[in-house]
């Protein structure tokens, strides 16, 4: 690997780069959650449908997905100071325009440069923090706060959004991030110092341009067809053009000299069979959480600013079991926790798909902390996993491909679940009926992964790894990498 340029700076100046790199990603993560708590008012006031609501949420995810690897490499190739502003920049404005947006059209063309922003942003947040504390200890200390400083604006989100969208109506949610990118571009521009790596490796621009067009492709399908039917040639032709470009995707990666995917690494037993939990991970917490808030409100009855509040439980127990995870896997082994998470998660997902517009919030606060806290304890070890099955010199590439797996499973669980509750509701059935059979049909899925993981996940818990920093573009895989360095020593 190429010798990263620029100085490490002072001790001043990287409590000021550790700060910078902080905010960006919590503003990053706040935004996946507090669209969520606000959901209710959009639908309401730019009288939309749950289609609507769906790719306002995917427009985002989608971009992210398919586009966090190539923002990592632009980030080293171009200067990572230099993609992180812009990255800055490119989101606060998406997020005035999506404040300004008069309709659904509008708000998802802000929602898609929103997801590039975020897809620049993020990785480079992470690969400027890396080169800037070189001392594996220091950097394993910076990694855990820059991770724990996020999972600050996951938990936020649904209370912060609930308290804005009541007080000043859904704009307010994206308004929020413009004092933040602004003091994020001023001190960014004048305190942050530009590292590089020539020797990255040059942009797959085919594979990331079908990538984008397959996924996409299959999105529009799975969100649009309950509402123009499942035979409609529009939804036949855009499963048909999603096959055709997916694999002209896999055959352009397989020829191609420095694919954004190697698909060598998937004939690694352990390395697909975490990515393909990490799939079911980001479809059935996604997919569910998309309809956390809208069951508080349109089933119980509750405002946005107590549903907000009310689904505080599943972010809360992320947050405080997250940092535990890595360490777990640590010591016990990947298969062991992630069976764990997923046989707890699961589970939860099915005693809520029993609550009902009469259930006592008592009885509905323990199930979605018992979901929080199963997923929690998937993330950082499935990601690990990965990185477990891969050479030292790939860890990067690996940590990305985890957090973007993740990320198409959050895109497909809004899609189908979704089109579960849409189906549900064209053959007579409530909105309450269909919420229940979206929750336990995301609780089926998770518990079948957790008996696949059981039986397919390698018996591996992390082994010490090189101390050379590496690109990553995912928290939780900083995270655990470091752990497990430190917990083998």
């Amino acid at each position: 690997m190429a010798a990263s340029h620029g100085a490490v700076g002072s001790r001043s100046s990287r409590t000021v780069l550790l700060t910078v790199t902080c905010l960006g990603q919590f503003m990053v993560l706040l935004d996946n959650t507090i669209v969520g708590a606000a959901l209710p008012d959009m639908q309401h006031r730019l009288h939309t449908q749950l289609t609507g609501l769906q790719w306002i949420v995917d427009a985002y995810v989608l971009l992210v997905a398919m586009l966090l690897m190539s923002g990592g490499i632009f980030a080293d190739r171009f200067g990572r100071k230099r993609v992180y502003l812009a990255g800055v920049v490119v989101f606060t404005v998406a997020s005035v325009l999506c404040s300004l947006a008069p309709s659904v059209g509008w708000l998802v063309a802000g929602r898609v440069l929103q997801g590039i922003g975020a897809a620049a942003l993020s990785p480079a947040s992470l690969a400027l923090l890396a080169a800037a504390y070189p001392v594996p200890q220091e950097r394993v200390r910076a990694i855990g706060l820059w991770a724990g400083f996020s999972g600050i604006g996951l938990a936020a989100g649904p209370v912060a959004g609930g308290a804005l969208t009541d007080a000043f109506g859904w704009p307010a949610i994206f308004l929020v991030n413009l004092p933040i990118g602004a003091a994020l571009l001023l001190v960014g521009l004048r305190s942050l110092e530009e590292t590089r790596n020539p020797g990255a490796p040059a942009i797959d621009i085919p594979g990331t341009a079908l990538s984008v067009l397959g996924v996409g492709a299959l999105t529009y399908g799975l969100i649009e067809g309950g509402a123009r039917g499942w035979t409609s040639p529009m939804i036949l032709g855009s499963f048909t053009a999603a096959a055709i470009l997916l694999a002209a995707f896999v055959a352009v990666e397989a020829r191609h000299s420095a694919p954004m995917l190697p698909l060598r690494l998937f004939r690694q037993r352990l390395f697909t069979v975490s990515n393909t939990a990490m799939v079911v991970v980001g479809f059935a917490l996604m997919g569910s959480s998309f309809f956390f808030s809208q069951f508080f409100v349109y089933v119980q009855g509750s405002s946005i600013l107590r549903a907000g509040l009310q689904t505080l439980p599943v972010s809360l127990a992320m947050v405080a079991v997250s940092p535990f995870a890595g360490r777990l896997a640590a010591r016990y082994g990947f298969r062991i926790v992630v069976t764990t998470g997923l046989a707890l998660a699961g589970p939860g997902l099915l005693a809520l798909g029993m609550v009902h517009a009469d259930t006592g919030y008592g009885n509905v606060w323990w199930r979605l902390g018992i979901i929080g806290t199963g997923f929690a304890l998937t993330l950082s070890p499935l990601t690990g996993a990965a990185i477990q099955a891969v050479s030292p010199q790939e860890g990067g590439l690996a940590s990305g491909i985890s957090s973007t797996t993740r990320q198409i499973g959050a895109v497909l669980g809004v899609a189908v679940l979704g089109a579960i509750v849409r189906t549900r509701q064209s053959e007579g059935a409530s909105f309450e009926t269909g919420l229940n059979s979206a929750f336990l049909a995301a609780g089926a899925v998770t518990v079948a992964a957790a008996v696949f993981t059981g039986l397919w996940l390698a018996r591996s818990k992390p082994a010490e790894r090189s101390a050379a920093p590496q690109r990553c573009t995912d928290p939780n895989a900083a995270t655990t990498t470091n752990e497990a360095s430190a917990n083998s020593r």
